[in-house]
């Protein structure tokens, strides 16, 4: 998805002129005001009429080098479903200690709507009504909600951010949850700084234009040219989230900037700032809240020792010190590659962030004398890492991974309820660096063998009442065991997930019920009851009708795009399947068996299966769904549609008893 566009900013010799002209601020025009729908997305709420955008490294008024942002935007709102782009939170950012953020000035906002007599009517917000909110250490936001919203209105506002982190250039997303019919966006960078751009997305830019700038930037006797780039898109349609897929940056059009080098204009000392892997490793590894973290042995040879004394499998080793640490800590929920506060700290109250717990258990190994290295990542909200070169931003979790014979194994004692060798769905997410005090880092595949296995077995007879009765087995494996024990350890008492359970189906009543291997980790999770299902009132019908999917039928489907640029990503393959054998009373047979399907996704991805077999008065009637495959490419969502599409029709046919 991401492409490399150009490395900026070699001043060009032949110089193609751009033009790039930001609209007028609270006009409107009759045909803005008339507009009741996109033509081009009448579902849509709202549709960016116009988005004009400028970032620039300029001498600000207080003689610092600031890089200066300015955002303007004017929006048609058609109903009450699109008001929401109506509130308005602007990001600023602080990266020290001090209360010095960003600042934020030039706000200004109006909505345009019709009264009651046909006639366009303006109100401007008012900037009492602008008020900053601190989000925590490092981001505030200054929010405001535009005034006299109702459908049909027309919104705009603008603003100015000046930043004295030029390090952190603003991206510019063309894309968003609302089309656009255009979209600009205009850079100045002086010859002193040297940026990375990448596109992403799917959509190629409708402008392209680049400009030469003679003596644009000078400041204490240093001067130089620069360049101006201007990017526009039209006709963005919007982005539209679905079921099974990573972060939407990671797919949104958008152009992103990363500094690669700047020369002070004071001293002219060059800066390099883009950096090797060698110097990310030699960073980390010397960091006291990383590498400093991993060389205290000391401090967890204490707590290994009794662990592993009298064990001589280095498996036995690793997994009895994974499970001590996951029950020493308790996550607080934050994430980062870096120890908040010490693994010490964190041992000694028995809490820490993913770093302080993950470290310390990448060094209870070390010191049990395990290979033992951290992992670093990001996670599937977070977003892809930039793979073209290290951007240690792109980061923000931490596992372990430790080496026994030919084997690794990728570990997260976060969760007391992981097996040992498994990460939660959040952390798969393409690869992972590997980071460890005597060797150079290298890329990990974090597609793991784990899957989601479950099985449904249910042996049931109908009786004269009108009552199904009999037995349900369920069999949860791998990760779908991991996901049915958070589910049950929810609840203060297993009998109360039972009796949750039974709530949520009104036509059955669990009459006896058994849970084994709950805490048994490493085993498939059981669940039997018995049970008994109010299906007729009673048998007196000549027909019958009934249908196998009655405990648990997919009836949406997942997948509602005609077409989606960005892949299916499960996280994992899944084996789903449902084995139901039904006794009938003696005056009854069976007229309409179900249907008999078959369904292959290309390439062995995947499959739907049904399958029948009468015997006498009763019969047995099973389906599996399998995806074998934890990714899936845009090119095979039809058929992962398709398939989806065949399990709903084949799970509304019913069977049909009849009466001898």
């Amino acid at each position: 998805m991401r492409k490399t566009l150009l490395i900026l900013f070699i001043l060009f010799g032949a110089a193609q002129m751009a033009i790039a002209q930001d609209f007028p601020f609270g006009q409107v025009t009759p045909g803005e005001m008339e507009m009741k729908k996109y033509a081009k997305d009448t579902s849509a709420h709202a549709v960016v009429l116009q988005e004009f955008g400028t970032s620039r490294i300029a001498v600000a008024s207080d003689d610092n080098i600031k890089l200066i942002y300015e955002y303007h935007v004017k929006i048609k709102i058609f109903d009450n479903k699109g008001f929401d782009n109506g509130t308005i939170a602007i990001p600023v950012y602080n990266n020290g200690d001090a209360d010095s953020y960003e600042s934020v000035d030039d706000i200004a906002g109006v909505t345009f709507y019709k009264d009651d007599n046909g006639l366009t009517q303006k109100v401007e917000l008012e900037n009492r009504k602008i008020y900053p909110v601190k989000e925590n250490k490092h981001w505030a936001n200054y929010k405001f909600a535009l005034p006299g919203l109702r459908n049909g209105c027309v919104i705009e506002y603008k603003y100015r951010i000046e930043s004295p982190y030029f390090e952190n250039f603003h991206s510019w997303h063309f894309q968003n949850d609302i089309p656009k019919l255009y979209s600009e966006y205009e850079v100045h960078i002086p010859a002193f700084y040297v940026y990375n751009a990448s596109l992403k997305g799917n959509f190629k830019l409708t402008k392209n234009a680049v400009e030469v700038e003679r003596s644009c930037f000078s400041t204490h006797g240093a001067s130089c040219d620069c360049s101006k780039m201007v990017y526009g898109m039209s006709d963005i349609p919007a982005f539209v989230n679905e079921d099974y897929m990573t972060s939407p940056k990671n797919f949104l059009s958008a152009i992103n900037f990363e500094l690669v080098e700047y020369t002070s204009p004071y001293n002219g000392v060059k800066n390099k700032m883009t950096k090797e892997w060698k110097d990310i490793d030699y960073q980390l590894k010397n960091y006291s809240d990383f590498g400093g973290q991993l060389k205290r042995k000391g401090l967890l040879k204490a707590h290994v020792e009794p662990l592993i004394s009298g064990k001589t499998d280095d498996l036995e080793k690793a997994k009895a010190i994974y499970v001590h640490q996951q029950k020493w800590f308790k996550w607080n929920e934050h994430y980062g590659i870096y120890s908040v506060d010490g693994i010490s700290k964190a041992l000694e109250t028995h809490s820490g962030s993913v770093a302080d717990i993950n470290l310390s258990l990448v060094t209870a190994l070390n010191a049990a004398g395990l290979n033992a290295s951290a992992v670093l990542l990001s996670t599937r909200e977070n977003g892809l890492i930039n793979s073209l070169y290290p951007v240690i931003g792109d980061f923000n979790y931490v596992v372990a991974r430790v080496e026994i014979g030919d084997k690794s194994y990728l570990l997260d004692a976060t969760d007391p309820l992981l097996p040992f060798g498994m990460l939660p769905l959040r952390c798969l997410n393409d690869k992972g660096r590997v980071m460890s005090l005597d060797k150079p880092s290298y890329w990990t595949d974090l597609n793991l063998p784990q899957r989601e296995t479950s099985t449904y077995t249910m042996d049931l007879s109908l009786s004269e009442d009108g009552k199904l009765k009999g037995t349900l087995l369920e069999y949860s494996a791998g990760y779908k065991a991991y996901e049915k024990r958070k589910a049950i350890k929810k609840f203060n008492t297993v009998d109360e997930y039972v009796e949750d359970f039974n709530g949520k189906l009104p036509k059955l009543k669990i009459l006896k019920s058994e849970i084994d291997n709950l805490d048994s980790l490493d085993k498939p999770l059981s669940e039997k009851y018995e049970i008994e299902v109010n299906l007729y009132d009673k048998l007196n019908a000549n027909r019958l009708t009934f249908n196998p999917f009655f405990l648990d039928k997919i009836t949406t489907n997942p997948f509602k795009l005609s077409e989606r640029s960005f892949p299916v990503d499960w996280g994992m393959s899944s084996d789903d399947r449902f084995i139901l054998t039904m006794h009938l009373p003696s005056q009854y047979v069976i007229e309409t068996p179900p249907q008999i399907i078959a369904v292959a996704l290309p390439n062995n991805g995947g499959k739907y299966l049904t399958s029948y077999e009468p015997d006498n008065n009763s019969f047995t009637f099973s389906h599996i769904i399998q995806f074998n495959k934890s990714v899936y490419s845009s090119e095979e969502y039809p058929y992962l549609k398709e398939l989806y599409n065949k399990v709903i029709q084949s799970e509304k046919a019913e069977m049909v008893f009849k009466k001898k």
